[in-house]
C-alpha cells in the first residue's frame, strides 16, 4: 500500500510512520454524548505519538528558554 506524495514519489507506509515518529504527532480530539440537549458524557482525548529520541529533543528544546533558567521569576 502507497501513497502519492508531491513530486510524484511513492511513499510506502512505513515510509510515513517513520516520518511521524521521528518528528512527533499529535492526535487531538473529543466527543460529546448528549440526551434532550444535556450533556451526559465527555471525552476528550490528546496524544502525543514520537520516537523517544524526539520526545527527548522536543522536551530539551522547551527547557532551553525558560524564565526560571535565566534568573528571572514567572
Amino acid at each position: 500500500m502507497t501513497n502519492k506524495a508531491q513530486g510524484g514519489q511513492d511513499l510506502a507506509l512505513a515510509d510515513l510512520l517513520d516520518r511521524a515518529l521521528s518528528t512527533g504527532v499529535v492526535i487531538w480530539g473529543e466527543a460529546t454524548i448528549s440526551l434532550a440537549g444535556v450533556d451526559l458524557v465527555y471525552v476528550g482525548l490528546k496524544v502525543l505519538v514520537a520516537s523517544v529520541d524526539a520526545a527527548e529533543r522536543m522536551k530539551a528544546a522547551s527547557l532551553v528558554d525558560r524564565p526560571t533558567d535565566r534568573g528571572q521569576q514567572i
